[in-house]
């Protein structure tokens, strides 16, 4: 029996000594395990610095400044140059010509120099050219405003049917659309470009232009 009870013993103790290393193995073992954090898209649609972050804005256009303008040019020639206007929105790469010069080539241009010669009044070789352009003056107009200035000019294109080197010539005729515009205008006997230039001067260089209110009506 005792023998019996010895191996009996022995017996329990290794079990208890395994049962001991089992438990001190399971205590051994996070029971809870920490989670690793989760990135997630949402954590940059609300980062701060990218919520405001500046969006590109339009510019908004110049205070005063219309949508349509009269653009008075003056471009070299064979002879001492002409001088004529561009018109029409800005918004728009269409432009309208009008300008005061003999209909024909050399002969007329000469004749005009003594007495009044039939004349052209719409563009001119070289009037779109931009390496022929030695002055521009562009004014602004208001749409309202514009709609009377382009039929004044294009008043000025049907009742102008003769050209004169000294009286009805090329400055003449631009003279009295920016006249119609409220502007100063020179004497309209000088060189297209000093003409051009001096109109600018004149006028302190300004860019916008409105009617007389008896015009406006």
């Amino acid at each position: 029996m005792l023998a019996t009870m010895g191996v009996g013993s022995s017996s329990a103790q290794q079990v208890a000594l395994q049962s001991d290393r089992q438990a001190l193995q399971e205590s051994a073992k996070p029971r809870n395990p920490a989670r690793k954090p989760q990135v997630t898209t949402a954590v940059a649609a609300t980062d701060p610095v990218a919520a405001t972050s500046p969006k590109p804005v339009r510019k908004p256009q110049a205070a005063g400044k219309g949508p349509y303008y009269v653009d008075f040019r003056a471009r070299t020639a064979a002879s001492y140059g002409h001088a004529f206007v561009w018109f029409g929105k800005t918004s728009e790469k269409k432009v309208e010509v009008a300008g005061l010069h003999p209909a024909g080539d050399v002969l007329p241009y000469v004749l005009g120099h003594l007495m009044f010669v039939p004349s052209e009044t719409g563009a001119s070789y070289g009037d779109l050219d931009v390496q022929y352009l030695t002055a521009s003056y562009r004014v602004y107009l208001s749409e309202a405003d514009a709609r009377k200035v382009f039929a004044h000019i294009k008043h000025l294109q049907a009742t102008s049917p003769l050209w004169n080197a000294e009286t009805a010539n090329c400055t003449a005729f631009i003279g009295q659309i920016a006249t119609f515009m409220g502007l100063k205008v020179p004497f309209h006997l000088k060189k297209p470009e000093e003409y051009v230039n001096e109109l600018k001067a004149m006028n302190g260089g300004r860019q916008t232009a409105q009617l007389a209110p008896d015009q406006q009506q």
